[in-house]
């Protein structure tokens, strides 16, 4: 199995010529090119991700040894930044679907979690000049839904650096599953609007938000939790002030600073509240392992396409990679985290057993959706 074709060879299986060319029509991009086509710029930013490549002209230079046809490095940069970004973000959420449909994770609470937040990447003042940030440099932000659940992105919003998170958050809202929030999506109107639309939520408050007609759940006391109160109140001042009645649940974190969150999740016990909160961090772990691992702080282009088809394609090769773990590791006996599977997947240091049950995994796809799986083995 040739650790250079594998996730490209997945993607075209995962998405088939016929769905590619649904969403470029859907979003009228007519794609003449015979050569670098469509797919090709795919498997570019896959690889681009996968392997750190640091620029356009690079992966032009090495594109042949990883299976791609020969081309000048300016025949990608034209290509990227003419594709609208829309037909690689559409690309993400069809993989996401199907992915998702095949990864069935048990749930440590009664409602699936979805948890909001955003990252940004900044460069050089004058590499993106559409997207001023702070001081001498530009930048942009992927607000990303992560569901811990599956260990993978959701849903994902594109803006400039600037934007706020708070309004964006309102297009990630999800009534199936429990919202889980930092401080900087906390507004008191949106909390009792969710209560009307039946939105779960556990968001993190403000440290100056006054609280208003206090009243104490009753609750079984012990020594071990870490729950310093637990009860309903209003929020806000006089000229500001909540219509609703909602929960609030202080606990302390492991450094034994106090954090509060404010709920309207009911059934579950404050311990259970104060772990859904918790859970926030997973996303932190998986900017911080995007960052890292997928080349995404190196923004190849300038333009708008350009810069959003190379980070979506990015945000693609992690829940490629995180499907095959998952699928993988059910079939195992030896244990490997996905770290270590990543790492040794690129080093072509795989125990024998992972390498013979993913083969497996991929073949198995491929029969049940019918597809031909060249290049692997």
């Amino acid at each position: 199995m040739h650790k250079h074709t594998t996730l490209p060879n997945l993607m075209q299986k995962i998405v088939s010529d016929e769905d590619l060319q649904s969403i470029t029509e859907a979003v009228g991009y007519h794609d003449t090119s015979r050569t670098f086509t469509v797919r090709t710029l795919v498997d570019f930013f896959l690889l681009a991700a996968l392997h750190e490549w640091k620029s356009f002209r690079h992966g032009a230079d090495v594109a042949k040894m990883y299976g791609l046809p020969t081309f000048h490095y300016s025949t990608v940069s034209k290509k990227a930044k003419e594709v609208p970004y829309e037909v690689m973000k559409r690309l993400f959420a069809l993989v996401v679907s199907k992915c998702n449909r095949q990864t069935r994770r048990s749930l440590r609470f009664p409602k699936a979690l979805r948890i909001v937040d955003s990252t940004t990447v900044t460069v050089g003042k004058n590499r993106l000049t559409w997207a001023p940030y702070h001081g001498e440099r530009s930048g942009v932000k992927m607000h990303v839904a992560y569901s811990p659940e599956q260990q993978m992105p959701s849903d994902i919003v594109e803006t400039v650096g600037l934007r706020h998170d708070g309004p964006v958050g309102e297009r990630l809202t999800d009534v199936q599953t429990v919202l889980v929030e930092d401080r900087a999506y906390f507004k008191i109107e949106r909390l009792d609007r969710f209560v009307e639309q039946k939105q779960p939520f556990v968001i993190r408050m403000k440290d100056n938000v006054e609280i208003h007609q206090k009243k104490s759940l009753k609750r079984l006391s012990s020594s071990s939790s870490s729950i310093v109160a637990d009860f309903t109140c209003q929020l806000g001042t006089k000229q500001c002030r909540s219509k609703k009645r909602h929960r609030v649940v202080i606990f302390q974190d492991a450094n034994g600073h106090e954090i509060r969150v404010v709920t309207n999740v009911l059934e579950a016990s404050a311990e259970k509240i104060a772990e859904m909160y918790q859970e926030r961090w997973t996303v932190e772990v998986f900017f911080r392992w995007i960052k890292q691992y997928l080349n995404v702080p190196t923004l190849f282009g300038n333009n708008e396409h350009a810069v959003y088809n190379q980070l979506f394609a990015a945000f693609i090769a992690y829940v490629l990679l995180r499907w095959l773990y998952h699928r993988t590791e059910k079939r195992t006996t030896s244990s490997l985290t996905f770290l270590s599977f990543v790492r040794r997947f690129f080093s072509g240091q795989l125990p024998l057993e992972w390498k013979s049950e993913m083969a497996a995994v991929l073949f198995e796809y491929a029969r049940i959706y019918g597809r031909s799986m060249p290049n692997f083995g």
